[in-house]
């Protein structure tokens, strides 16, 4: 769901570490907990692989240390802020195949979203990932893509010229996304769409703030317990 998942989307150059969604059940931390052990790999901050605090939306953090992955960091999340639950995920994700492996992802649509974070690295990886679906498709434009590019194109230009080509599809999500009205004007002199994609993303971000407030008053409370 993380940095890797943009480089398969071709949005990223490479990733650091691997964040993952998973079911959180007891069978299925069971056979992740296994699977830990496998790769040598150590919770290496609060809080513990615990099914309830995933349910909270906290992130277990891993470190592996056996000799093929030495280093590799693993976060695991069960609930994303503004993300649909996980079966929705796992019915709409892409499979990508890789070296005879298949690798499933979060689909682009639930990647965007799982990135509207307060994390200043996260929004311009947004754009990219926009960016790069829309060109690869803007010639065969459905209406799942229409919608989607009204939903999430954040390039002023890239959103003029989508107003341009299909003004009828835009002005049907002006109630979903108000500054689209700025995108049918030709005029990028005044900025005025580039600050209302501003504001938008701060938007995001303060609300992203909101809803960790009492997840990182949870994390402190366990850090004092420990």
């Amino acid at each position: 769901m993380g940095g890797q998942a943009c480089v398969l989307y071709g949005a990223a150059e490479f990733s650091r570490d691997l964040d993952l969604v998973l079911l959180a059940d007891p069978a299925n931390l069971e056979r992740m907990d296994g699977a830990f052990r496998d790769l040598e790999a150590h919770v290496i901050a609060v809080p513990p692989l615990d099914l309830r605090l995933l349910e909270e939306g906290l992130a277990v953090h891993y470190r592996c240390h056996h000799p093929e992955v030495e280093g590799l960091r693993i976060d695991l999340m069960s609930q994303l802020r503004g993300v649909a639950p996980f079966q929705d995920l796992w019915n709409r994700r892409t499979t990508f195949e890789f070296e005879e492996e298949l690798l499933e992802v979060l689909s682009l649509e639930d990647l965007v979203l799982a990135k509207k974070t307060q994390r200043d690295k996260d929004w311009p990886m947004i754009r990219r990932l926009v960016d790069v679906n829309y060109l690869a498709h803007r010639e065969r434009p459905t209406r799942a893509r229409l919608d989607f590019w009204c939903r999430e194109l954040r390039s002023p230009e890239l959103l003029i010229e989508l107003g341009a080509s299909h003004p009828e599809r835009v002005a049907e999500n002006y109630g979903m996304r108000p500054l689209l009205r700025l995108a049918t004007s030709k005029d990028l002199e005044n900025g005025a769409l580039a600050r209302a994609i501003r504001d938008e993303e701060q938007n995001e971000r303060d609300r992203d703030a909101e809803y960790w407030r009492p997840l990182k008053k949870k994390l402190e409370a366990l850090r004092h317990s420990r």
